[in-house]
Formats: structure tokens, sequence, C-alpha cells
């Protein structure tokens, strides 16, 4: 996994260009202002007609590549979509500020051929770093300040909960400046539940985690969870411990 991921971190420049040219489109006509019942009718015609889980063929291959390039991790190559490039795309949606959908909407095909680069949470950090918005649910590793890896989160979800092992509270995910503390192998399993490859930045309390559900929605106790592809592979990207992470 970690070897494929560092191939994609290769991808020629050459390669960057000719994707963002193949999803560049032509400029659309101005809509004309339609009854809601149309709108909705289109929306639901342009989410068949779009490229979505389970498609396969040269289009979604031309996906992957382009969203690799651009440091999102797809999975691998091969023109299958399937949940690891579901997870890419929900990626560039939350980065490009767009509404996220289980599809290539005609905006993010849009978006891919001019990217928004993703924002930068604080002023003058670390050259190497963790940062991870709460308000996208997303994480960014940056390396000599440039963009390594992007992924998708579901960070803690605000609700009210009890711990087996006693206490209550709410399941809010700690904004402020932190550091990776531990790393531990494989399942860890916690009174909460299952953690894969933790990352820890509070003690041994709230890490970066694998996850076998890592919806659109912040659904976690409090930790940072990240899909099962990226964890087997993210500790090795990232200094443990030392490694700064800023979350906000």
């Amino acid at each position: 996994m970690r070897r494929l991921w560092m191939s994609l971190l290769l991808v020629p420049v050459m390669v960057v260009a000719v994707a963002s040219a193949a999803w560049a489109s032509p400029a659309a006509p101005a809509a004309r202002t339609a009854p809601a019942a149309r709108t909705t009718a289109a929306a639901r015609s342009q989410a068949a007609a779009a490229l979505q889980p389970g498609m396969t063929g040269a289009q979604v291959k031309a996906l992957q590549r382009r969203l690799a390039a651009l440091k999102y991790y797809p999975g691998s190559i091969d023109g299958q979509f399937g949940t690891n490039t579901l997870e890419a795309v929900w990626a560039f949606y939350e980065v490009q500020g767009l509404t996220p959908h289980d599809y290539v909407s005609a905006a993010m095909k849009r978006a891919l051929a001019h990217p928004r680069a993703p924002k930068e949470l604080v002023k003058h950090p670390a050259a190497n770093r963790i940062e991870i918005s709460l308000s996208r649910e997303v994480l960014v590793l940056y390396r000599n300040n440039k963009v390594q890896l992007i992924s998708h989160v579901s960070s803690g979800g605000h609700y009210y909960f009890c711990n087996p092992g006693g206490g209550c509270g709410y399941a809010v995910t700690p904004t402020g400046n932190f550091r990776t503390r531990v790393f531990m192998r494989g399942w860890v399993h916690v009174p909460l539940g299952e953690m894969y490859n933790p990352v820890f930045f509070i003690g041994t309390a709230y890490a970066i985690h694998g996850d076998t559900y890592v919806p659109l929605a912040p659904v976690s106790h409090g930790c940072v969870r990240i899909p099962m592809d990226i964890a087997a592979f993210f500790h090795k990207l990232v200094k443990v411990p030392g490694e700064p992470v800023y979350i906000r």
C-alpha cells in the first residue's frame, strides 16, 4: 500500500497538465429559471449519468489519476469506482467547498479542471504538519509546506454519550495545536470501540485512526476517523512522536 501511494506522489507534472485538460469543459450557457420540479428532475438525471460507485472504464481511471495528481488518495488506478475512490471524491468536494455527493457532479468536473488548493488553517505553521478542518471534515498532510496527502475524515458528532468505564460528555473533537504522541499498530480495543492504526495526539485518548465507518457526517466520539485504506500507511508518512497537529 505504501509503495503504491509513494508511486502516486511521483506523478510527472505533465500528467497533471494533461489530466487538467481532460477535465476542462466548455462554459455552459446561462441556465433559464425553471420550476423546482424540473430542477430536481435534472439533478436526478445528472446523477444517473455521472461517474459513480460501481462504474468501470477509462473515464474512472482518468478520474483516479486526476485525484491522485492532486494528492487525494483514490486507491489503485484501476478504472474501478470503489469505496477508496468515493472517499477521495468526498475529500475533493470538501476542499472545494462544494456539497459532497456520491457521484461526480458537473460542478466537481469543472473544479477538477481548475481546483482550489486546501485552505491553510494557521499562520506561520510548521513546514511538516497535519491540518484538520472540522468545518470541512478534511485532513491535509504537508511536507516542506507542500501538500502530500488529502483525506476525508469524520470527527466528533456532538452527541451526548456515557463511557462504559465511567463518565459522560459530548462527542467533541478538541481544537488547538497538538503533536503526535504514540502510534499503535493494528486494531486497538478501547472502552468506546476499536481504532485501527491509531496515531494519538492527546495522550492515548484522542487519535487519528482508521475506521470501517467514515461517513460524510461527523459521528466519532471525539477522535478523527480516516478511511481504512489511508490508515494502512498514514503512520508511515508522519513523525511519531512530534508531528504538529493543527485542528480548527
